[in-house]
């Protein structure tokens, strides 16, 4: 084998080994089918999210046999136009904001702690309160109208989605931002999230990592902001341009290489 055909292989083999190695990074939750029945299991649990400080929430009380017993406890917001023009419209329900305590000012009730609960906690909450003034088991929805969580960094689409199911995971909410560019590190999304108590914790999450699936920051609670990290890639060619970069710096490394091995076997 002569000196050119041994450099032209061992260039090769080095941007094969490259390619091999960057693919790593690549796949999400690798290894998942060596997954058992055991191991899905763990994961069996339903997701409800809980109220929070700062929430904004709609309650609704109806009653079937007399439904003007429940009007007391539905305030509605008139429309500016329908009211200004003497126009007849359905009226918007009004909003409760829950305070930083986790309170609400609910009609007739007064402040109501519903920070931390579920809906369905909160909802047989206030009907446990509401049976003292009906005649009759109320029916009470509640809703969250803010659930949102805002995704940034290296995605197609970064954005702040608002949620209206009320559940998410890291993935969905990938996917509503168009998924990650090629640029963005699948093995260092963070989590930002701000606690009932007020507090901020930073989670770092791999893609990568199939139990990822059992993590608690699996689903994303509201107002979350998840963060794609560049890679270093993105960061070096910043200022000329990520392809330019890339390719100035392959094509250093390879000259280089192939001067050194020129020399060594002279």
């Amino acid at each position: 084998m002569n000196q050119r055909n041994y450099i032209f292989l061992l260039l090769l083999a080095i941007v094969c080994f490259s390619s091999c190695s960057s693919y790593k990074n690549v796949p999400y939750l690798k290894e998942s089918e060596k997954f058992t029945t055991e191991d899905y299991a763990k994961s069996a649990v339903l997701y409800d999210a809980r109220i929070m400080p700062k929430d904004l929430l709609t309650i609704t009380v109806s009653t079937i046999t007399n439904p003007e017993d429940a009007y007391p406890f539905n305030l509605t917001v008139p429309s500016p136009i329908s009211a200004a023009k003497n126009i007849t419209t359905q009226p918007a329900m009004q909003t409760y904001l829950v305070d930083n305590d986790g309170k609400v000012n609910f009609p007739v009730l007064g402040l109501m702690k519903l920070s931390g609960l579920t809906k369905t906690e909160a909802e047989n909450l206030l009907k446990s309160k509401l049976k003292e003034y009906l005649k009759e088991d109320p029916i009470v929805t509640v809703r969250l109208t803010n659930y949102k969580v805002s995704v940034i960094g290296e995605v197609n689409r970064p954005n702040t989605y608002t949620v209206e199911n009320e559940k998410i995971n890291i993935f969905e909410a990938l996917a509503l931002a168009g998924d990650l560019t090629v640029y963005g590190k699948r093995d260092n999304v963070k989590i930002i999230r701000e606690m009932e108590d007020g507090q901020k914790k930073v989670v770092v999450l791999s893609l990568n990592d199939k139990n990822i699936i059992f993590s608690p920051y699996f689903y994303l609670q509201q107002n979350d902001v998840v963060y794609v990290q560049p890679n270093k890639a993105k960061a070096q060619g910043s200022d000329i341009g990520s392809m330019t970069s890339i390719l100035i710096s392959t094509t250093s490394i390879l000259v280089s290489l192939a001067g050194l091995i020129v020399t060594i076997l002279k």
